[in-house]
């Protein structure tokens, strides 16, 4: 067993794999604790259910992507709508990293445990929903900066921002349909089109 301090973080980083890879029902709490090298027993030290961890999870990886990934992206220096382009191919960097390390197109996991457990667990869902709500308003900056700056229209931001993150997790729908990252390649600029942008007008986001 490892070091008790960590053993908390090791829990929360073997669920998360083994549900991005599998699902949330596939994935009980003692295969968790043998990924993590931690002893059942020791789990309920740290959570007190599985929904416990499942929104450990949640947090944890919000604050691994949307704080980590990608507010730097939509809030950061480059033109607004360049912005865009950067997430869209940061995202498909993730998708191919994971592919390899898992031998699968795993899609988005908030996503996916928001198909999953939405219409199950009452709590999980809440904690999606209002994370969604946190990615959109990410979104909404990068938007409220591109008509600011006089690169798009004045358009409802709010309304844009939902938009186009559907637009995100439909393409993480048939990324996992097709098994394979490059399958939306060619919507990537389309989505664009969603904000009334000129896809030409954009650096492209490279294709690995």
């Amino acid at each position: 067993m490892g070091r008790r301090s960590d053993a908390r973080e090791r829990l929360i980083e073997a669920a998360a794999e083994l549900w991005h890879v599998r699902s949330y029902a596939d994935v009980g709490v003692s295969e968790i604790c043998e990924r993590a090298g931690v002893q059942k027993g020791s789990f309920y030290h740290f959570f007190s259910s599985k929904r416990d961890l499942g929104l450990a999870v949640i947090d944890a990886g919000w604050q691994r992507i949307g704080v980590g990934e990608m507010a730097p992206i939509l809030t950061g220096p480059e033109p607004p709508l360049e912005r865009f382009a950067r997430l869209f191919e940061r995202g498909m960097e993730l998708q191919l990293e994971m592919k390899e390390a898992s031998g699968v197109t795993v899609g988005c996991n908030f996503g996916n445990l928001v198909v999953e457990l939405s219409t199950v667990d009452e709590v999980l869902r809440e904690r999606l929903s209002r994370l969604f709500d946190d990615w959109a308003g990410l979104i909404r900056h990068a938007l409220d900066d591109a008509v600011a700056a006089g690169d798009l229209p004045e358009i409802d931001t709010a309304l844009a921002s939902r938009a186009m993150l559907a637009y995100i997790q439909g393409m993480g729908v048939i990324i996992k349909a097709k098994d394979d990252p490059h399958a939306v390649d060619d919507l990537l600029p389309l989505a664009l089109r969603l904000i009334g942008a000129d896809p030409a007008a954009v650096r492209p986001a490279p294709v690995a």
